[in-house]
């Protein structure tokens, strides 16, 4: 038997996105975004509405920043979700969190968050199916914390995921498997 449930954003997990971007005056600006995915290997998508500081920066400076919020720092994720960079000047300056500028692109990248994407903005998409932001992947970057033998070790960064039902954080740090490869054992 199956239970009925309220039509919602229902995919869990849904990443917890923290996409930075400078302000006109060039101080920091962060927002926390679940509605986003990659569309291609190079390419990010934020459904966000163009009422948000953060689209309006991402227009003006060309670029932004998307980081994985971890588990470490919560409680400053979710503080970049309902605090409006709109309302709020100071809002990064506020969450105690350091930044410095991307390596390629004009954006922040948040310190404490540990993996990184620096993006170039393409389009802003609004229709009848969604609106959002789309940007082109130039450069990633890892804290070394999470580095072992060279490469990303997904348990060390801790990601954490936004529960849309019950509108909970949960991480993400255990690896169970082995893509493309486990499926083959039903060959």
């Amino acid at each position: 038997m199956r239970t009925k449930l309220k039509i919602t954003e229902g995919i869990f997990p849904m990443p917890v996105l923290m996409v930075a971007t400078y302000n006109d005056d060039g101080s920091v600006n962060v927002m926390n975004a679940a509605w986003g995915t990659m569309q291609e290997r190079n390419t990010v998508v934020l459904n966000l509405t163009e009422s948000h500081k953060t689209v309006k920066n991402i227009k003006a400076r060309g670029a932004f920043t998307v980081s994985i919020a971890d588990a470490d720092h919560v409680i400053e994720a979710d503080y970049f979700g309902v605090v409006s960079g709109n309302n709020t000047n100071d809002k990064f300056a506020r969450s105690g969190l350091t930044a410095c500028k991307a390596e390629t692109v004009d954006a922040p990248v948040i310190n404490e968050f540990p993996l990184c994407l620096e993006c170039e903005f393409v389009v802003y998409q609004n229709n009848e199916y969604g609106c959002g932001v789309i940007g082109k992947v130039i450069n990633v970057t890892a804290d070394e914390k999470v580095m072992v033998d060279g490469k990303i070790d997904m348990s060390l960064v801790n990601a954490i995921s936004f529960d849309p039902y019950t509108h909970g954080y949960y991480k993400v740090t255990e690896r169970i498997g082995e893509a493309f490869k486990d499926g083959l054992k039903l060959k």
